[in-house]
């Protein structure tokens, strides 16, 4: 079972009213929809703003600063507690049109006032595989076992360790009791290491309708991370979702990816403190995005079959933001939450390592991925503001050399 698709409205204009005061809307819809509604007060527009939104999906953006918004002492501008009458009302418009959508969820506040989280009812009881290869890296899989089993509170799981090259001793010789238990089974792939192979075979393997790619290097620290994503994934419109990833010293790791960072694709906000929450919340809200990490990535066994898995010609970089572009080009949405917090303790597929072997074939793996997705290159990321720098992970405002 799975929840009804959203009908046009993505996830960012559930979190908050980014659209706000300057829109403009054919007069046509606004008269068929008897335009804005008494009982909103502070947040009419973004009541509009929905139904349009239910009712069309031809909208744009047109990417120019057109419009200022005055700082007076009792605008939300200068402070976002001036109307809190308002941020109450925008949760009744949001809920209002999971309502009249038969969408089962509630709206909760979000990382601060004016920011919301829509939190979905989890469906049935579906079962999700949790997929962990392992090759060279191993120190830290029992850490990162032991933190599924200890705080994940979705029960329905199971994990399939895929041993490359490796040898049970090695994978189990530390825990007996993980050894023997049933929630964790071990499938053995002896060829040399291809992170695209070792999991597609992983994926022929398991029955479940959803399964998890995780680095064995990561560590949950959020009870709900599973649930976090499988709320999402469980939509119809959804093909994959990821979450907020953390280096052990508090920084982020990932908090989505940006297409076109550096000529290929970078991670929001990498090496910023946890602690900062990024360019309107960006690091911190439900958001649709153009690729997630193959670290911790959630799909439906369904949607992955219908785009072939992953490409095994990345070897070890880039076949995650490529299975998400290949998501993404048959009509299914990305879905990054913050809500779905892990710790990952260091790369273990070497995707930037220094010997010279390594290094080329890194080299390759980019090029090729930057001629497949070429056009998707020179388009830029729907999901990223041109005016914002490609240069780094930072959302700093580009700055141009020359030209309008």
């Amino acid at each position: 079972m799975k929840i009804k698709s959203q009908q046009g409205v993505e996830d960012l204009i559930l979190i908050f009213n980014y659209i706000s005061h300057f829109s403009v809307i054919r007069k046509s819809i606004v008269d068929e929809l008897s335009g804005f509604r008494e009982g909103y007060n502070g947040s009419q527009d973004y009541d509009l703003l929905f139904r349009v939104l239910e009712r069309t999906q031809r909208g744009a953006h047109i990417s120019r600063v057109l419009y200022h918004w005055r700082m007076i002492r009792h605008s939300v501008a200068f402070s976002s507690n001036a109307k809190p009458y308002a941020h109450m009302a925008a949760q009744r418009v949001i809920k209002d049109s999971l309502n009249r959508r038969k969408v089962e969820g509630e709206v909760l506040e979000g990382p601060s006032p004016g920011f919301y989280r829509v939190k979905y009812e989890i469906l049935g009881n579906p079962k999700v595989s949790i997929i962990i290869p392992i090759k060279d890296e191993g120190k830290y899989l029992q850490k990162c076992i032991q933190s599924i089993l200890d705080k994940t509170q979705y029960a329905n799981y199971e994990i399939l360790i895929v041993d490359n090259q490796r040898g049970e001793r090695q994978v189990f010789g530390y825990r007996e009791e993980m050894r023997s238990n049933r929630k964790i089974s071990v499938a053995k792939f002896d060829e040399p290491f291809n992170y695209s192979k070792i999991n597609n075979y992983a994926a022929s393997l398991i029955d479940s309708e959803y399964m998890v790619f995780l680095d064995n290097d990561t560590e949950v620290i959020s009870r709900e991370w599973l649930t976090a994503m499988l709320e999402h994934v469980q939509r119809e419109e959804v093909g994959i979702a990821g979450g907020l990833l953390y280096y052990p010293n508090n920084t982020i790791r990932h908090a989505g990816v940006i297409i076109g960072i550096k000529g290929v694709a970078g991670y929001s906000y990498r090496h910023f403190s946890g602690a900062n929450y990024g360019y309107f919340n960006r690091a911190r809200i439900i958001q649709n995005l153009s690729a997630i990490t193959g670290d911790c990535l959630m799909t439906k066994k369904s949607i992955f079959q219908k785009v072939g898995g992953f490409d095994e010609n990345f070897t070890v970089a880039f076949g995650d933001i490529d299975l998400c572009l290949k998501v993404r080009e048959k009509g299914s949405l990305i879905v990054y939450t913050p809500y779905a917090e892990l710790y990952h303790h260091e790369s273990p597929r070497g995707g930037y390592e220094s010997r010279p072997e390594k290094q080329a074939r890194f080299k390759n793996e980019r090029e090729y991925f930057q001629k497949k997705w070429k056009d998707v290159l020179a388009k830029g990321d729907p999901y990223y503001n041109p005016n914002l720098t490609v240069d780094g992970e930072d959302f700093s405002i580009r700055i141009y050399s020359g030209g309008a």
